[in-house]
């Protein structure tokens, strides 16, 4: 991992009310000090935004968005934008999430509008990518991934320069609330195909210093085995992340 410092990152998705929410992010608050060396990020839904802030403070919690539309402002019903998410304290977005994907058909040019944006805003963009189960039994796994980032990306690559504080989050769409887990080899190859891929889209620094995540069922009870690999630099949680006791120990993790 080198200098890369650990990001442990909760996805809350569609869940949890006001009250829960303020209730979970007052207990990652007071285990913060036992987070040593590991940035901690949590991302509620737009709704709770505010009221986490207030809870985050000065604890050093960071705040992201689920998600933000490419354009400044304007006629987008139900849509919210970078510049309304900096306002509300958020220092990163995730973008490009397999069920932005499926669910509502975002396609990786319409994310690579929105990597921009977010770049432009002053955001950290958290860009997600990974394959299918039928594309990794069809042995199309590091194609899939190759194809996601170039168009994802291809803003970027236009101007030979990826902003190093980027987030790349592999996460296999069949691992995510399934309850499969790649195993740490299995993430860890791809996680070295994403790295070969910064390095010769960019260059050996860019790729040495951008963090990748690794998304999918991760647990208190795979966390450590997943963190000791090369090239995997935190986590990108769903449902663990949605109750305190199991986030507390992944954010953690080094404890053990």
């Amino acid at each position: 991992m080198g200098q890369r410092k650990p990001l442990i990152a909760g996805n809350w998705k569609m869940n949890l009310t006001r009250p829960e929410a303020v209730t979970l992010v007052e207990a990652i608050v007071a285990a913060m000090p036992r987070a040593a060396g590991v940035d901690v990020l949590v991302a509620p839904p737009f709704t709770f935004l505010g009221p986490v802030r207030e809870v985050i403070g000065d604890s050093g919690v960071l705040l992201g968005a689920q998600n933000m539309h490419h354009e400044e402002k304007g006629a987008f019903t139900g849509e919210i934008s970078g510049p309304m998410l900096r306002e509300l304290g958020c220092t990163h977005v995730i973008l490009g999430h397999s069920e932005r994907r499926s669910l509502f058909q975002e396609t990786s040019e319409m994310i690579d509008l929105k990597v921009r944006a977010a770049v432009q805003f002053g955001l950290i963009p958290i860009l997600c990518i990974g394959e299918t189960l039928e594309q990794r039994e069809e042995g199309r796994t590091f194609q899939v991934v190759e194809e996601q980032l170039d168009v994802s990306l291809k803003d970027f690559r236009a101007e030979q320069r990826m902003d190093p504080s980027t987030i790349l989050a592999y996460e296999p769409v069949w691992a995510i609330g399934t309850g499969r887990t790649a195993t740490p080899e299995q993430a860890q190859e791809v996680h070295r195909f994403i790295r070969g891929w910064v390095a010769g889209r960019f260059d050996g620094q860019t790729a040495e210093g951008v963090k990748i995540l690794y998304g999918g069922s991760v647990k208190p009870d795979n966390v450590a085995r997943l963190m000791g690999e090369t090239d995997i630099d935190g986590a990108l949680v769903g449902g663990a992340s949605l109750k305190a006791d199991s986030f507390v120990t992944l954010m953690c993790y080094q404890e053990g």
